[in-house]
């Protein structure tokens, strides 16, 4: 297990509202070694104790659960270096006197992948040395492919975590189980037993301050190339031959690659983009996307995608995948339900319908059934098996982070993975910046554009 981890970015928030609070969590959890080292490297020209109180700060608001003495302990593990990351020298002298093997974790923007990797393969890392670069990987195919060959200068594959922190999510991780160690589900899982299957993941926040990463990116890179099409792998993939990485993400690939492109007409058929306007959500009000502060309202980026895909193999032909998120929604729905086609006995006049529906943050398992009704034998009522509550773990980024010390490439999205990616959402992209389809839109808590309940239905 590497001992070290060297943070660019490290007064970012993301440094503060999920590394070092999941770091805090190992320790507490006596997942980390003793001699275990935090490197803050930042262009911000601070004093260890400046950036240790600030961090302190941080943990205190996005860490309370952890008990205050190991948040103490934690923050004495740090020291923080400039460096601007972009920047060879600067990362060399930052980077020299690091002997053995350490985590080199870009907690950057996107914008400064190339010039980071870059610094980082010209300065040199100690031999052993993994690297983790967080989402989205790239913007485009071509962009993505260009970070792969930089990586591959100094890292093997294996060293290298491309960052997807859904993979970790309690939900997320037991799909693997739940698919192959279930003679319940298992035989039934294809096309001639499921009618479709909803990937979602809408969320009552808005904006938040991320205008100078959102409003380039948008839903559908932010989201659905980023997550959602992982969990699409996850869900259609063969067994693989033998349980472990490689077999695990050869067999994800191959669900990507059996994903059908869309043409132009299909885009437009098969997909909605939009954006919400002023509105309330909750007891908050929420003004108009395009009136947040740092939205140039020319680019377009919408704050809502859904995308219908189909599969082109003998397991899934036929069965739509619909891959939906928002923002600003009126509840937070972070879910797969896989509706299930109804029994065919021709028996009840309404047979029901049975839909299994997985709980991605915390892992909470509900199967909708049916049963006849107490007073008639021939009538159907909806019941429902619901799992127990899944015991409290480690958060996705505890984990993610012990997967990248220990060398476990199962938590990171593969160079060829993440490409593919890229070919199914670029026809997409292509579509949707020519306008089309147009952009639609919802008002701040609502269930989202009426059209996306009518593009579900005709699925």
């Amino acid at each position: 297990m590497i001992h070290r981890i060297a943070i660019l970015g490290a007064a970012g928030d993301l440094t503060f509202r999920y590394l070092l609070p999941a770091l805090a969590r190992l320790y507490a959890a006596g997942r980390l070694p003793p001699d275990f080292r935090i490197l803050a490297f930042d262009r911000r020209k601070w004093e260890d104790e400046a950036y240790r109180r600030i961090a302190a700060t941080g943990l205190a608001e996005h860490a309370g659960v952890v008990d205050q003495a190991v948040r103490r302990t934690l923050i004495e593990m740090v020291d923080y270096r400039y460096a601007d990351a972009s920047d060879r020298r600067s990362l060399t002298a930052a980077l020299a006197p690091i002997d053995g093997p350490l985590i080199v974790y870009l907690a950057l923007p996107p914008a400064v992948f190339a010039p980071a990797i870059e610094a980082i393969v010209e300065a040199g890392v100690p031999s052993g040395s993994r690297i983790a670069v967080e989402k989205p990987f790239g913007e485009d195919l071509a962009s993505a492919q260009r970070l792969n060959a930089l990586l591959h200068r100094t890292f093997h594959e294996d060293a290298v975590t491309r960052v997807d922190h859904f993979l970790a999510l309690p939900g997320v991780q037991s799909i693997f189980g739940l698919r192959f160690a279930n003679r319940l589900f298992e035989p039934l899982w294809n096309g001639k037993h499921i009618a479709r299957v909803e990937i979602v993941w809408d969320e009552t926040l808005a904006l938040e301050g991320r205008a100078s990463y959102y409003d380039h990116a948008g839903a559908l890179r932010d989201m659905l190339q980023s997550h959602l099409l992982q969990l699409l792998a996850l869900l259609a993939m063969e067994p693989p031959a033998h349980a472990d990485e490689r077999g695990l993400r050869d067999r994800k690939l191959d669900a990507l690659q059996a994903v059908r492109r869309l043409s132009p007409d299909e885009v437009c058929a098969s997909s909605i983009r939009a954006r919400y306007t002023a509105g309330r959500v909750g007891d908050r009000a929420v003004p108009a996307y395009v009136e947040e502060k740092g939205v140039d309202r020319s680019r377009e980026a919408e704050t809502f995608a859904q995308v219908r895909l189909a599969i082109d193999n003998e397991r899934w032909r036929g069965v739509p995948f619909v891959l939906r998120s928002g923002k600003a929604l009126c509840r937070d729905r972070h879910e797969i339900a896989v509706y299930f086609r109804p029994a065919s006995l021709g028996i009840f006049s309404d047979p029901g319908t049975n839909v299994l529906c997985l709980a991605l943050d915390s892992g909470h398992i509900h199967l909708g059934i049916n049963a006849s009704d107490d007073q008639d034998f021939f009538t159907v009522r909806p019941s429902a098996l619901v799992s127990e509550a899944a015991p409290d773990t480690l958060p996705a980024y505890a984990r993610l982070l012990l997967g990248v010390m220990a060398g476990d490439s199962s938590l990171s999205v593969r160079n060829d993975e993440a490409e593919e990616s890229w070919r199914i959402v670029e026809p997409i992209l292509a579509a949707w910046g020519s306008g089309i389809p147009p952009m639609q839109e919802y008002s701040a808590g609502s269930d989202g554009p009426t059209s996306a309940d009518d593009t579900r239905a005709a699925a």
